[in-house]
Protein backbone atom coordinates (compact mmCIF):
# COMPACT_ATOMS: atom_id res chain seq x y z
CA UNK A 1 0.00 0.00 0.00
CA UNK A 2 2.87 2.13 0.88
CA UNK A 3 4.36 1.48 -2.40
CA UNK A 4 0.94 2.29 -3.83
CA UNK A 5 0.77 5.55 -2.65
CA UNK A 6 4.56 6.74 -2.87
CA UNK A 7 4.18 5.69 -6.85
CA UNK A 8 0.67 7.96 -7.43
CA UNK A 9 2.37 10.88 -5.42
CA UNK A 10 5.34 10.55 -8.16
CA UNK A 11 2.80 10.87 -11.04
CA UNK A 12 0.80 13.25 -9.86
CA UNK A 13 3.94 15.28 -9.14
CA UNK A 14 4.91 14.16 -13.02
CA UNK A 15 1.95 15.85 -14.11
CA UNK A 16 1.95 18.68 -11.98
CA UNK A 17 5.28 19.58 -13.41
CA UNK A 18 4.18 19.29 -17.04
CA UNK A 19 1.31 20.97 -16.53
CA UNK A 20 3.81 23.88 -14.82
CA UNK A 21 6.07 24.12 -17.83
CA UNK A 22 2.85 23.88 -20.61
CA UNK A 23 1.73 27.42 -19.54
CA UNK A 24 4.75 29.15 -20.08
CA UNK A 25 4.40 31.61 -17.37
CA UNK A 26 8.32 32.28 -16.38
CA UNK A 27 8.09 30.14 -13.10
CA UNK A 28 10.71 30.82 -10.35
CA UNK A 29 12.41 27.49 -10.06
CA UNK A 30 15.16 28.01 -6.93
CA UNK A 31 17.62 25.04 -5.99
CA UNK A 32 17.96 22.97 -3.11
CA UNK A 33 21.43 21.43 -2.54
CA UNK A 34 20.16 19.32 0.51
CA UNK A 35 16.53 18.67 2.31
CA UNK A 36 16.77 21.00 4.49
CA UNK A 37 16.93 23.75 1.29
CA UNK A 38 14.09 22.05 -0.18
CA UNK A 39 11.74 22.22 2.82
CA UNK A 40 12.46 25.77 2.80
CA UNK A 41 11.67 26.51 -0.85
CA UNK A 42 8.49 24.09 -0.01
CA UNK A 43 7.92 26.20 3.03
CA UNK A 44 8.07 29.87 1.40
CA UNK A 45 5.66 28.84 -1.76
CA UNK A 46 7.58 28.29 -4.58
CA UNK A 47 6.30 25.76 -7.31
CA UNK A 48 8.84 23.16 -7.80
CA UNK A 49 12.76 22.67 -6.77
CA UNK A 50 15.81 22.06 -8.53
CA UNK A 51 17.66 19.51 -6.88
CA UNK A 52 21.30 21.75 -8.04
CA UNK A 53 24.36 19.05 -9.17
CA UNK A 54 26.45 22.62 -8.16
CA UNK A 55 24.99 22.49 -4.90
CA UNK A 56 25.35 19.07 -3.53
CA UNK A 57 28.67 18.69 -4.63
CA UNK A 58 29.48 22.09 -2.63
CA UNK A 59 27.93 21.03 0.22
CA UNK A 60 28.27 17.29 0.46
CA UNK A 61 31.88 17.33 -0.65
CA UNK A 62 33.13 20.51 -0.28
CA UNK A 63 34.74 20.91 -3.78
CA UNK A 64 33.77 22.54 -6.90
CA UNK A 65 31.13 21.22 -9.61
CA UNK A 66 33.87 19.55 -11.80
CA UNK A 67 32.04 15.97 -12.40
CA UNK A 68 33.30 14.47 -9.13
CA UNK A 69 30.00 13.71 -7.50
CA UNK A 70 28.78 10.02 -8.18
CA UNK A 71 25.30 8.92 -8.97
CA UNK A 72 24.50 6.91 -5.93
CA UNK A 73 25.78 10.02 -4.05
CA UNK A 74 22.83 12.24 -5.98
CA UNK A 75 20.27 9.69 -5.99
CA UNK A 76 20.52 9.55 -1.71
CA UNK A 77 20.18 13.28 -1.68
CA UNK A 78 17.46 13.30 -4.23
CA UNK A 79 15.79 10.28 -2.22
CA UNK A 80 16.42 12.23 0.83
CA UNK A 81 14.40 15.65 -0.53
CA UNK A 82 11.66 13.08 -1.73
CA UNK A 83 10.91 12.16 2.12
CA UNK A 84 10.46 15.24 3.31
CA UNK A 85 8.90 17.64 0.33
CA UNK A 86 5.64 17.09 -1.81
CA UNK A 87 6.72 19.54 -5.03
CA UNK A 88 7.90 18.16 -8.57
CA UNK A 89 11.76 17.90 -8.22
CA UNK A 90 13.55 18.62 -10.75
CA UNK A 91 17.42 16.84 -11.07
CA UNK A 92 20.29 17.82 -12.39
CA UNK A 93 22.40 14.78 -13.48
CA UNK A 94 25.09 16.13 -15.28
CA UNK A 95 26.58 14.24 -18.04
CA UNK A 96 24.31 10.87 -17.15
CA UNK A 97 27.40 9.56 -15.55
CA UNK A 98 28.53 7.86 -18.70
CA UNK A 99 27.01 6.73 -22.04
CA UNK A 100 23.70 5.92 -23.26
CA UNK A 101 23.68 2.58 -21.30
CA UNK A 102 25.14 4.62 -18.25
CA UNK A 103 22.56 7.42 -18.99
CA UNK A 104 19.28 4.44 -19.06
CA UNK A 105 20.69 3.49 -15.30
CA UNK A 106 20.95 6.84 -14.10
CA UNK A 107 17.10 7.81 -15.27
CA UNK A 108 16.24 4.48 -13.24
CA UNK A 109 17.85 5.01 -10.38
CA UNK A 110 16.92 9.16 -10.11
CA UNK A 111 13.26 8.11 -11.07
CA UNK A 112 13.17 5.32 -8.11
CA UNK A 113 14.51 8.02 -5.96
CA UNK A 114 11.54 10.59 -6.48
CA UNK A 115 12.89 12.60 -9.06
CA UNK A 116 10.21 14.60 -11.45
CA UNK A 117 11.97 15.40 -14.42
CA UNK A 118 15.84 15.06 -14.82
CA UNK A 119 18.16 17.13 -16.70
CA UNK A 120 21.19 15.38 -18.99
CA UNK A 121 23.89 17.84 -20.85
CA UNK A 122 26.32 17.72 -23.81
CA UNK A 123 29.48 18.46 -21.84
CA UNK A 124 32.32 15.84 -22.38
CA UNK A 125 33.23 14.14 -18.41
CA UNK A 126 34.43 15.61 -16.67
CA UNK A 127 31.83 18.03 -17.01
CA UNK A 128 32.46 21.83 -15.29
CA UNK A 129 29.73 24.40 -14.01
CA UNK A 130 28.25 25.52 -17.04
CA UNK A 131 29.48 29.06 -16.31
CA UNK A 132 33.16 27.75 -16.05
CA UNK A 133 35.47 28.55 -18.51
CA UNK A 134 37.61 25.53 -20.12
CA UNK A 135 34.02 23.34 -21.12
CA UNK A 136 33.76 21.07 -24.17
CA UNK A 137 30.80 19.15 -25.48
CA UNK A 138 30.47 15.84 -26.77
CA UNK A 139 29.17 14.82 -30.48
CA UNK A 140 25.56 15.92 -31.11
CA UNK A 141 24.65 12.13 -32.38
CA UNK A 142 26.43 11.07 -28.99
CA UNK A 143 24.67 13.18 -27.38
CA UNK A 144 21.37 12.53 -29.13
CA UNK A 145 21.64 8.49 -27.80
CA UNK A 146 21.66 9.50 -24.72
CA UNK A 147 18.41 11.35 -24.88
CA UNK A 148 17.25 8.32 -27.22
CA UNK A 149 18.75 6.25 -23.82
CA UNK A 150 16.38 8.15 -21.59
CA UNK A 151 13.19 8.51 -23.56
CA UNK A 152 13.08 4.95 -23.15
CA UNK A 153 14.53 4.13 -19.77
CA UNK A 154 11.84 5.75 -17.65
CA UNK A 155 8.60 4.23 -16.48
CA UNK A 156 6.66 6.73 -16.17
CA UNK A 157 5.84 8.91 -19.65
CA UNK A 158 5.20 11.33 -18.05
CA UNK A 159 8.94 12.07 -16.11
CA UNK A 160 10.14 14.67 -17.50
CA UNK A 161 13.52 14.54 -19.71
CA UNK A 162 15.45 17.83 -20.15
CA UNK A 163 18.11 18.13 -22.28
CA UNK A 164 20.91 20.73 -21.74
CA UNK A 165 23.49 22.23 -24.13
CA UNK A 166 26.59 24.17 -22.90
CA UNK A 167 27.56 24.56 -26.45
CA UNK A 168 27.40 28.39 -27.19
CA UNK A 169 31.02 27.94 -24.98
CA UNK A 170 32.83 26.34 -27.44
CA UNK A 171 30.50 26.21 -30.53
CA UNK A 172 28.91 29.43 -30.86
CA UNK A 173 25.17 30.26 -30.16
CA UNK A 174 24.15 28.77 -33.63
CA UNK A 175 25.26 25.29 -32.79
CA UNK A 176 23.81 25.38 -29.80
CA UNK A 177 20.01 26.40 -30.78
CA UNK A 178 21.02 23.32 -33.59
CA UNK A 179 22.10 21.01 -31.18
CA UNK A 180 18.79 21.69 -28.96
CA UNK A 181 16.57 21.20 -32.02
CA UNK A 182 18.08 17.99 -32.39
CA UNK A 183 17.16 16.93 -28.68
CA UNK A 184 13.67 17.84 -28.75
CA UNK A 185 13.71 15.70 -31.85
CA UNK A 186 14.95 12.94 -30.27
CA UNK A 187 12.64 13.34 -27.37
CA UNK A 188 13.52 16.10 -24.73
CA UNK A 189 10.45 17.50 -22.80
CA UNK A 190 12.34 20.67 -22.21
CA UNK A 191 15.58 22.01 -23.63
CA UNK A 192 18.25 24.17 -21.36
CA UNK A 193 20.94 26.97 -23.61
CA UNK A 194 23.30 27.36 -21.00
CA UNK A 195 24.82 30.73 -20.47
CA UNK A 196 23.71 32.89 -23.09
CA UNK A 197 25.68 36.18 -23.32
CA UNK A 198 23.48 38.39 -24.74
CA UNK A 199 19.74 39.45 -24.28
CA UNK A 200 19.35 39.45 -27.89
CA UNK A 201 20.37 35.46 -27.32
CA UNK A 202 17.96 35.09 -24.65
CA UNK A 203 14.80 36.30 -26.52
CA UNK A 204 15.86 34.31 -29.54
CA UNK A 205 15.98 30.69 -27.36
CA UNK A 206 12.09 30.48 -26.80
CA UNK A 207 11.24 31.59 -30.61
CA UNK A 208 13.07 29.28 -32.00
CA UNK A 209 12.72 26.17 -29.94
CA UNK A 210 9.49 24.50 -29.54
CA UNK A 211 8.78 22.59 -26.16
CA UNK A 212 9.33 25.23 -22.76
CA UNK A 213 12.23 26.16 -21.95
CA UNK A 214 14.75 26.97 -18.80
CA UNK A 215 16.87 29.38 -18.18
CA UNK A 216 19.58 30.08 -15.77
CA UNK A 217 19.97 33.23 -13.86
CA UNK A 218 23.50 32.74 -11.94
CA UNK A 219 24.54 35.92 -9.96
CA UNK A 220 28.15 36.84 -11.45
CA UNK A 221 27.68 34.38 -14.27
CA UNK A 222 27.97 34.14 -17.43
CA UNK A 223 24.13 35.37 -18.42
CA UNK A 224 22.70 39.02 -18.17
CA UNK A 225 20.12 39.17 -15.01
CA UNK A 226 17.20 39.79 -16.62
CA UNK A 227 14.04 40.38 -14.64
CA UNK A 228 10.93 37.34 -14.62
CA UNK A 229 8.63 39.58 -15.89
CA UNK A 230 10.59 40.72 -19.11
CA UNK A 231 11.68 36.94 -19.20
CA UNK A 232 8.15 35.75 -18.93
CA UNK A 233 7.02 37.91 -22.02
CA UNK A 234 9.91 36.64 -23.86
CA UNK A 235 8.10 33.11 -23.31
CA UNK A 236 10.27 31.36 -20.69
CA UNK A 237 8.89 28.46 -18.79
CA UNK A 238 10.85 28.16 -15.94
CA UNK A 239 13.50 30.85 -14.50
CA UNK A 240 16.27 28.50 -12.57
CA UNK A 241 17.91 30.21 -9.29
CA UNK A 242 20.18 27.07 -8.71
CA UNK A 243 22.59 28.02 -5.82
CA UNK A 244 20.86 31.69 -5.25
CA UNK A 245 19.92 29.67 -1.65
CA UNK A 246 23.52 28.13 -1.10
CA UNK A 247 25.48 31.37 -2.07
CA UNK A 248 23.13 32.69 0.97
CA UNK A 249 23.06 30.60 3.15
CA UNK A 250 27.70 31.10 2.42
CA UNK A 251 27.07 34.95 3.20
CA UNK A 252 25.36 34.33 6.34
CA UNK A 253 27.94 31.87 7.52
CA UNK A 254 30.51 33.41 7.03
CA UNK A 255 29.04 37.10 8.80
CA UNK A 256 27.84 35.37 11.84
CA UNK A 257 30.72 32.83 12.30
CA UNK A 258 33.32 35.98 11.41
CA UNK A 259 31.33 37.79 14.68
CA UNK A 260 31.66 35.21 16.56
CA UNK A 261 35.09 34.76 15.65
CA UNK A 262 35.73 38.56 16.23
CA UNK A 263 33.82 39.18 19.24
CA UNK A 264 33.71 35.67 21.27
CA UNK A 265 29.95 35.89 21.18
CA UNK A 266 26.33 36.13 19.31
CA UNK A 267 25.40 39.55 21.14
CA UNK A 268 24.49 41.96 18.77
CA UNK A 269 24.42 39.41 15.24
CA UNK A 270 21.72 37.33 16.91
CA UNK A 271 19.02 38.43 14.37
CA UNK A 272 20.95 36.96 11.81
CA UNK A 273 19.69 33.68 13.10
CA UNK A 274 16.76 31.85 13.12
CA UNK A 275 15.46 31.51 16.27
CA UNK A 276 15.40 27.62 17.44
CA UNK A 277 11.71 27.64 17.12
CA UNK A 278 11.44 28.04 13.86
CA UNK A 279 14.48 25.43 13.19
CA UNK A 280 12.28 23.24 14.91
CA UNK A 281 8.99 24.00 13.14
CA UNK A 282 11.13 23.61 9.38
CA UNK A 283 12.08 20.41 10.21
CA UNK A 284 8.58 19.35 11.29
CA UNK A 285 9.68 18.69 14.70
CA UNK A 286 6.43 18.80 16.20
CA UNK A 287 5.14 15.65 14.30
CA UNK A 288 7.68 13.95 15.61
CA UNK A 289 6.84 14.53 18.82
CA UNK A 290 3.17 13.59 18.15
CA UNK A 291 4.30 10.19 16.77
CA UNK A 292 6.43 9.90 19.91
CA UNK A 293 3.62 10.56 22.29
CA UNK A 294 1.64 7.52 20.24
CA UNK A 295 3.69 4.77 19.93
CA UNK A 296 4.90 5.35 23.62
Amino acid sequence: MAIMKETVMKQNCNRRLRDIMSQRKAVLLPGAANALAARVIEDIGFQAIYVTGAGVTNTFLGVPDIGLITLTELASHVSATRDVVALPLIVDADTGFGNPINVARTIQVLERSGANAIQLEDQDFPKRCGHFSGKSVIGRADMVQKIHAAVDARIDPDLVIIARTDAIASNGFEDAMERAAAYIEAGADMTFVEAPRTKEQIAEIPKRLAVPQLINIVAGGLTPMIGLDELGKMGFSMILYANAALQASIAGMQKVLGHLKAHGSLDGISGELASLEERQRLVCKPRFDDLEKKYL
